[in-house]
């Protein structure tokens, strides 16, 4: 049978399970609480830019309603693109809503012409099609994976009617395809929107010939049609406005956040007064064995540390654990988003750790400070 010196920080862990375990819990739990508020906050920010990162293979550029005006734009960008230009293509586009954590979010059915269609798919959502391409000017559409899985629909199902307010079509819009791409991508034949929706303007999508030249090719056109009848679409826009659509959000669960940290710490200290009241008698006994104050102090502190340490690993571990289960269980059925290795989630829980650690210490020295081992013997004795 194993033995363990007396002041070895685990030796009272271990043989008193029923008492250190508890306050390895409330830890896990305060770490699994903590981290997952903020993870499934980042799931939100996270599901945009996974939603409409296929904006990120192209600028798109709109008129604002004035049909005039896309002629013009197209000629701009063909004659002043600072990169050389791989397609622009003219398109149109259908309103189709797609669930989220929070509800409904806007999407785009993109309208293209035949030649562009395949360029298109190719380009942005590249992946095995299951079923077929639509028939041009036919009330069809192809899907990607993920956008059929979010609106539980199969091939051969309506997702634009005229019974459906929220995607009208004048026919009923049936899904004839299916691509196997991670991207969340909608097409359908351009004829078919220019004869059956309003307005007749056209939108645009210029594409550069790689990744570094679109990124320049984005902030160009940002810059250029300012103050223009010309909206502009670029994923780095998307990006920003994210940012600071959810920094107001993020400074209120900071509050939320510290609050609970605040919380947790008095209810620890609480807990670890109480645990160390239980062991006056053995600090006195431990003392009058000769045993120096400083080493049973050294001894409890190695014991608080392997308590908040373990704690907050083992809370972290617990975390990424059921945020896998929630992942699988809850957001992949529908195409929701959820990192259950975010950083920032696990970066949020690191004051718990630290405010308890610091309540205890100061909590011990306190205790100790006060402590008269000779009292405690001689009412031991008596």
């Amino acid at each position: 049978m194993p033995t363990y010196g007396p002041l070895r920080a685990g030796t009272y862990l271990w043989r008193n399970k029923g008492k250190s375990l508890p306050l390895v819990g409330v830890i896990v739990l305060a770490v699994m609480l903590v981290s997952g508020i903020v993870a499934m906050m980042d799931s939100i920010p996270l599901s945009i830019r996974t939603i409409y990162s296929y904006s990120r293979h192209y600028v798109g550029l709109t008129p604002r309603g004035d049909p005039e005006m896309t002629g013009k734009i197209r000629q701009t960008i063909e004659q002043e693109a600072p990169v050389p230009l791989d397609r622009v293509m003219a398109v149109r586009g259908l309103d189709l809503n797609v669930m989220s954590i929070v509800g409904k979010w806007p999407f785009v059915i993109l309208a293209l012409k035949p030649e562009d269609m395949s360029y298109y798919m190719d380009h942005v959502g590249p992946g095995e099609l299951e079923g077929r391409m639509p028939k041009d000017g036919e009330p069809e559409v192809v899907l990607s994976e993920p956008v059929m899985r979010n609106l539980g629909v199969k091939i051969g199902d309506v997702v634009l009617g005229p019974d459906k307010p929220e995607a009208y079509s004048p026919y009923k819009v049936k899904i004839v395809g299916k691509v196997h791409s991670q991207e969340w991508t909608a097409v359908i034949p351009y004829d078919y929107v220019a004869a059956n929706h309003f307005p007749p303007v056209d939108a645009l999508l210029a594409f550069a010939k790689t990744p570094v030249e679109q990124a320049k090719l984005d902030h160009w056109a940002e810059k250029r049609f300012t103050g223009e009848r010309a909206r502009v679409f670029a994923f780095h826009k998307l990006e920003k406005d994210t940012s600071e659509m959810f920094r107001i959000l993020y400074k209120i669960l900071d509050v939320v956040v510290g609050m609970l940290v605040v919380v947790i710490t008095i209810m620890m200290g609480m807990l670890i007064s109480i645990f160390l009241s239980q062991r006056v008698q053995e600090f006195g006994l431990l003392q009058a064995l000769g045993y120096t104050k400083k080493a049973i102090l050294q001894r409890v502190m190695g014991e608080m540390t392997a308590v908040v340490v373990g704690g907050w690993v083992a809370g972290v571990l617990c975390a990424y654990l059921l945020l896998n289960v929630v992942r699988a269980t809850l957001m992949d059925p529908k195409a929701f988003m959820l990192d259950p290795f975010d950083r920032t989630a696990y970066f949020y829980t690191l004051p718990v750790p630290v405010a308890i650690y610091t309540v205890a210490l100061a909590t011990v020295v306190a205790r100790f400070r006060r402590f008269d081992p000779v009292a405690v013997v001689e009412r031991r004795l008596v």
